[in-house]
């Protein structure tokens, strides 16, 4: 199928079904904040609520009203983020990690990916809501300053919390490289002190987080950013593969950094060739560093991972080599589309298993944020093109 019909299913999915459902089910209106999840029939769970879920449908909200979707988006995303600030922070700044649906909190502790996302809100915020751009750049400021602060790496990027704890992840840092880039293109923030994080961030990924010799991607380190010992140490995730060549790509052209692109491209290329299953033609969730698979289920949201990188590249090319970006951006946008095919539109599937069934459960409302950022990134990519 053509990918420019593809995108208008995708836009129309999104703004007719998606947006409305998760506006009206996925926001608490009696108690505040955003639910975990809604079952199939189309009603709203009691799921514990895990904290990066609130800023994640922030940016979800705010962004769909940047774009000019005509819903009640303001409400919910501001008051997502008072929600978010009663629930989960704590008295250090940082936010805890999960609360029951009535709003107690039952986790506390300090997670480097929740933050990340606390930031990617902040900048979005700031971007729609003019009137609290200062309070957002204070925050932000703040909150940064404070990690860097609470558990800043001796080598570059981050610690997992203070004390250290191991392995380290990579995936935490590919959360705060991504709000870095949001923060850096708000006017009026910290752009050096992002830009300068951001920099480092990706020279941390090409340096040790991806393999010299074979261009994987690996997710766990030692103390050193070595890889971790055993098999943690191996464990590659397609999805990741594609949302770091992705990021790279942005910040590649921003900075006009040839080696990040050459990187980015075999990042691609072994999710590609690799991660997607050649018989179900899905991006599948996990293998080892030897290629081999470790976990043929497919999850929502490395498909929309693999379609953002393939648009992009097929955006940066040119001739018969943006066309191969072009049927890998289609193909991944098909996968995706399967994961929609649900009894209420505007829900989806979160795991596919590997004789092609879905698994029945709620439609978490984290996949979300990867759905809207891939969705709008195929709709600029096609514009550039």
């Amino acid at each position: 199928m053509d990918i420019a019909l593809q995108a208008a299913q995708l836009d129309r999915w999104l703004a007719e079904a998606a947006l409305p459902l998760w506006r009206e089910k996925g926001f608490d209106t009696a108690g505040g904040g955003f639910v975990e999840t809604i079952d199939m029939a189309g009603e709203p769970t009691r799921a514990n609520r895990r904290s990066r879920v609130q800023p994640r449908q922030v940016y979800c909200f705010a962004e769909a009203g940047r774009r000019g979707w005509q819903g009640d988006w303001r409400s919910v995303a501001e008051g997502g983020l008072a929600y978010f600030d009663r629930v989960y922070r704590q008295s250090s700044g940082f936010y805890g990690a999960l609360a029951k649906a009535d709003g107690e909190i039952i986790d506390p502790s300090f997670d480097l990916y929740n933050q990340a996302f606390a930031l990617l809100a902040f900048a979005y915020l700031a971007d729609v809501l003019p009137e609290r751009k200062a309070e957002m750049i204070e925050r932000s400021n703040d909150l940064r300053q404070k990690l860097e602060a609470h558990c800043k790496h001796p080598v570059a990027g981050f610690e997992e919390d203070n004390p250290p704890r191991l392995p380290l992840g990579s995936n935490p840092q590919m959360h705060l490289f991504e709000a870095c880039l949001a923060s850096e293109a708000v006017d009026g923030f910290d752009r050096v002190a992002w830009a300068n994080l951001a920099d480092e961030i990706a020279h941390l990924a090409m340096d040790c987080f991806i393999d010299a010799k074979t261009g994987v991607l690996r997710e766990f380190f030692d103390r050193d950013w070595t890889p971790f010992p055993g098999e943690k140490g191996r464990i590659v995730e397609p999805g990741h593969q594609f949302e770091w060549a992705w990021l790279l790509l942005r910040w590649a052209e921003r900075r006009g950094n040839a080696e990040a692109i050459v990187k980015a491209r075999r990042l691609f290329e072994i999710g590609e060739a690799h991660g997607v299953c050649p018989k179900r033609d899905v991006a599948i969730m996990t293998l080892f560093d030897d290629l081999s698979v470790a976990d043929p289920v497919a999850r929502l949201w490395p498909q929309t991972e693999w379609l953002k990188a393939a648009i992009r590249f097929a955006a940066l090319s040119e001739g018969s080599e943006r066309q191969r970006y072009l049927v890998s951006a289609s193909r991944a946008a098909a996968a995706l589309q399967r994961f929609f095919e649900t009894p209420v539109r505007g829900l989806w599937r979160d795991k596919q298993k590997a004789d092609g069934s879905f698994v029945d459960e709620p439609a978490p409302a984290s996949s979300f944020y990867h759905i809207i950022c891939a969705i709008y990134e195929v709709e600029d990519c096609l514009k550039r093109l």
